[in-house]
């Protein structure tokens, strides 16, 4: 059952100091409308953006990003420059405008969509706040910090209507769909265990209070986390955009389990048609490091099982991917020897098969025109910009987005806890257990986080 009844009918009066336009931009209602480029604003101009986000969208002739901006000025204009340099070898000449903060693009009423490539403490509130302002959303992986934050970015999103999609950008890779429909459809029978192989992250140095670079607006970074000292270990590079220490930091990341997990924990529930539900136990073992000032998990093992009796097992001790086990054999799929940026874990010899199967005759029976088909995406950028052009569904829409979120969450606080954990994915809490339901939320430091914005 959808969580947005109560929603329908609210009545927006602000956001914050964000001032939110009356009017839907022309651009919004497709190629027929008297322009039909869509006009993107980019919110984070780090790592992600750098390499994956910015390029993901300019590269399509029908949206045009126009302005961009981050609390680190430097990467700012980095992330302008990449834009229109882009721009400049295609034979266009344009001058990207540097917006002072998000909510500056937000309240323009000129964008009709933002790509949010913040760290990962800064994802729900500027995706609730963008939906609020009626801005289609893009939105890096994990969609939130909390479960209570899920379920609150889900639910605005849906009632405001407007296109979301999460960058689990494995649905659009030809491999994964494929192996997904393959499960779907019984070729390897009914479906017992699924086995994702995560890393954890390794234990680090004890950070050094350092002074803050006059280009980074430390405060506005930190948002609803604890005022830490500031050290460049714990936020980001300033000479180069190597993976930054926030991913290290329990306060802005949760870990391995929520960054590279959404993306497996998305495929396997893809496959095994669990991605609007959630398990019914949850226990876990992890090390976390007992030194220095990187805190995420490390070496860990969770298990999930489900109301119908699938189980999920996840450990780095599995290879990395998603491997889907049947009663009549077993598939494989992982990205191979992609690589996003140089710090992904995968393999680099050259020699990871990114489909595998217990029979070669499992991956050649193809699926027939009465099987169940999913999706397709070969884009997924662009897969969301033709949702906003088409008013069509993105792939990766909220409610999967929050749902396969949580089941990351779930295995992070399962390994705060010695024992089991009992959830109901109805209620989406914890069955006789506070401690455990004090971790659906954590403080947010004022003015910041998704406690105070005010619709």
């Amino acid at each position: 059952m959808k969580r947005r009844s109560f929603l329908k009918n609210t009545a927006l009066t602000s956001v914050g100091s964000l001032a939110v336009p009356s009017i839907v931009p022309s651009t919004v209602f497709g190629k027929n409308a008297p322009s039909n480029k869509i006009h993107v604003g980019q919110i984070g101009c780090g790592r992600i953006s750098r390499w994956g986000d910015i390029l993901g969208v300019i590269q399509h002739d029908f949206a045009q990003t126009i302005g961009v901006c981050d609390v680190d000025s430097k990467r700012a204009a980095d992330g302008k420059a990449n834009v229109d340099q882009f721009y400049a070898k295609q034979g266009k000449t344009v001058d990207t405008k540097i917006f002072e903060n998000y909510q500056a693009i937000l309240a323009s009423s000129d964008i009709d969509a933002v790509v949010i490539s913040t760290p990962d403490h800064w994802h729900a509130q500027p995706a609730i706040e963008a939906a609020l302002a009626k801005k289609h959303i893009y939105l890096q992986k994990p969609h939130a910090m909390t479960i209570k934050e899920g379920k609150l970015v889900s639910d605005i999103v849906q009632s405001q209507g407007v296109k979301f999609q999460l960058g689990t950008q494995q649905r659009s890779s030809e491999q994964f769909r494929y192996a997904c429909e393959l499960v779907r459809n019984g070729r390897i029978g009914k479906v017992h265990t699924v086995k994702i192989g995560l890393p954890g992250d390794p234990s680090g140095p004890l950070a050094t209070p350092e002074p803050i670079p006059e280009n980074l607006d430390y405060d506005a970074w930190l948002g609803p986390a604890p005022w830490v000292d500031y050290a460049e270990m714990l936020v980001h590079p300033q000479a180069d955009y190597s993976r930054p220490g926030w991913l290290r930091q329990e306060q802005y990341c949760a870990g391995m389990i929520t960054g590279w997990g959404q993306h497996h924990f998305d495929i396997a529930a893809w496959g095994t048609n669990t991605e609007y539900t959630g398990p019914v136990t949850i226990e876990a073992i992890a090390d976390f490091p007992r030194s220095g000032s990187w805190n995420v998990h490390g070496d860990f093992m969770v298990r999930m099982e489900f109301l119908n009796g699938l189980t999920f097992l996840i450990s780095g001790g599995y290879p990395n991917g998603i491997r889907f086990e049947g009663e009549n054999g077993w598939i494989f799929v992982t990205r191979g020897n992609y690589q996003a940026t140089d710090s992904d874990p995968n393999s680099q010899d050259g020699e990871q098969s990114p489909l595998e199967a217990s029979d070669s005759q499992i991956l050649t029976d193809g699926i027939g025109p009465n099987d169940i088909h999913l999706p397709r995406s070969s884009d997924h950028h662009g897969n969301w910009l033709e949702s906003i052009r088409n008013d069509s569904e993105p792939i990766s829409n909220v409610e999967v987005a929050h749902r396969v979120g949580s089941m990351c969450l779930l295995g992070h606080i399962a390994m705060k806890f010695p024992h089991r954990l009992n959830w109901d994915p109805s209620t989406e809490t914890f069955v006789g257990h506070d401690k455990a339901n004090e971790m659906l939320s954590r403080p947010q430091r004022a003015p910041y986080g998704t406690d105070h914005i005010v619709y």
